[in-house]
């Protein structure tokens, strides 16, 4: 396994530091046969741990592991640490003052390509589907509200394209002005989904350059980062117009009546795959069965989180309101937590699968999951030269692992803490999707031909440079 890895390492660092190692590629080493899972035996090595989190909802199943005593009952003492923002998270990880955390997708995928800090991380564990939203300013509504479709009962025809700014963005211009949004960190989910909704209402979210963590390169919108629990004081204070970013600070800016959320993220992409368990992969190699242990309590966790149509989340949301976890209002997490979102007072909807932790397969870690990030980051630069199909498909196996996930699953159901068949029986390919804003199917065996579909982004053969794409 480690001579395996090196070689993925090899690859990556190679296609992404220099030029492509290749061009066409193709599937043949996705056979179509089920993963596997690891073979785990023997006494936990390391029962004390220390897991970091942002103060995100999301952050649920570690709270619920703990709170519930899941990682006490598979023999674990766990410590919760908040982190101040994604990238002390990351550093903690790496560094070794973190065992484990609550991590963003691209986080261990950007550092095992070495994009930003380099270092071996693995995904053994999805947390959850969903959960983000994107809010625009007060001012910015006033500006688009009247022109938005409506229902019969006056409110807004949902999903909202990103068309709708394209006039407030002129002004701006035409008054020497950048229009600004915010996400959390360049590698987010948050990153991509905004660029994915405002390119396909037609607008340029901009480039990255090879060292360039900005990626404002052509953009009509820019983004910028701000930490998750910044963001409603941040566009309050008009630094930006708006921001993507994961509950409960959408609805924070619902309640602060600052802003308006215009779309949720499962109307960006249905059932998107949100934030992973990042650990280091020595950590896995080194303690295998501690990984197993707690890859085992936070299964139960999740399926605590979603069980008899989600009963338990109104407890869930009293114990992330806790200081301790997100130490937001209740009425704030509940807002999103418990089947429904709202937009604004008087406009609360449906939104049952805004936060899945457990059904869905929500925390079988996919490999085409992986490869839909990694396409993200060649759409828009961070990626900076063509790959073949077949680093792609490496380099999310280096990454995520499915193995690992299935071992500690697969005890849980020989057990019956969970159902047989909330297990998947797959290659660690989803079939292709459909679901997105833009109509566009995303096939995770064919990543180049996906890229190729895309009226804005980066084609084949394009870099970016800091006078733009060429």
């Amino acid at each position: 396994m480690k001579s395996n890895r090196r070689n993925f390492l090899l690859m990556a660092v190679c296609a992404v530091s220099l030029s492509a190692c290749g061009s066409g590629g193709d599937s043949s080493s996705n056979s179509g046969e089920s993963v596997k899972p690891s073979t785990v035996d023997g006494a936990i090595e390391k029962p004390s741990l220390k897991l970091g989190f942002i103060k995100l909802t999301d952050m649920a199943p570690l709270a619920i592991a703990k709170e519930k005593g899941f990682f006490a009952e598979e023999g674990l003492n766990v410590t919760l640490e908040p982190q101040a923002n994604w990238k002390v998270l990351l550093d903690g990880v790496i560094g070794g003052q973190l065992d484990g955390a609550h991590m963003l997708a691209g986080q261990p995928l950007a550092a095992t390509i070495g994009y930003g800090t380099k270092a071996d991380l693995i995904a053994p564990l999805s947390l959850d589907l969903n959960g983000n939203a994107i809010t625009l300013s007060n001012r910015v509504w006033d500006q688009i509200e009247p022109d938005l479709k409506k229902n019969a009962d006056g409110k807004p025809v949902h999903p909202i394209s990103a068309s709708v700014l394209k006039p407030v963005i002129a002004s701006y211009k035409e008054q020497g002005k950048q229009f600004k949004m915010g996400m959390v960190f360049p590698v987010s989910t948050h990153n991509y989904e905004l660029r994915y909704w405002l390119a396909a209402g037609g607008i340029e979210p901009g480039y990255y350059t090879p060292g360039d963590v900005g990626g404002t390169v052509g953009a009509q919108a820019a983004l910028s980062v701000t930490p998750p629990p910044q963001m409603p004081a941040t566009m309050e204070a008009g630094t930006i117009d708006g921001y993507c970013v994961g509950e409960p600070w959408n609805q924070a800016a619902v309640q602060k009546k600052i802003g308006v959320p215009v779309i949720t993220d499962d109307e960006i992409w249905k059932k998107n795959p949100e934030k992973v368990l990042g650990l280091r992969e020595d950590f896995a190699e080194k303690y295998p069965a501690t990984t197993a242990a707690m890859l085992r309590a936070i299964i139960k966790a999740q399926q605590w989180l979603d069980v008899d149509g989600g009963k338990n989340r109104a407890e869930a949301v009293k114990i992330l309101a806790r200081s301790n976890y997100v130490g937001a209002d209740e009425a704030v997490i509940g807002a999103s937590m418990t089947g429904q979102f709202t937009f604004q007072a008087g406009d609360t909807r449906p939104a049952p699968d805004f936060n899945i932790f457990f059904n869905d397969y929500a925390g079988y870690p996919f490999y085409s999951d992986a490869i839909w990030y990694l396409t993200q980051m060649r759409r828009w630069g961070q990626i900076a030269d063509d790959q073949s199909d077949q680093w792609y498909f490496e380099t999310a196996k280096a990454v995520y692992r499915p193995d690992l996930y299935l071992a500690a699953a697969r005890k849980l159901a020989d057990e019956g803490a969970i159902p047989a068949d909330s297990i998947p029986e797959t290659d660690g390919f989803k079939d292709q999707q459909s679901g997105f804003i833009d109509g566009i199917v995303y096939d995770g065996k064919a990543p180049n031909a996906y890229l190729a579909k895309f009226p804005i982004g980066l084609k084949k053969g394009q870099k970016v440079t800091a006078s733009g794409v060429n």
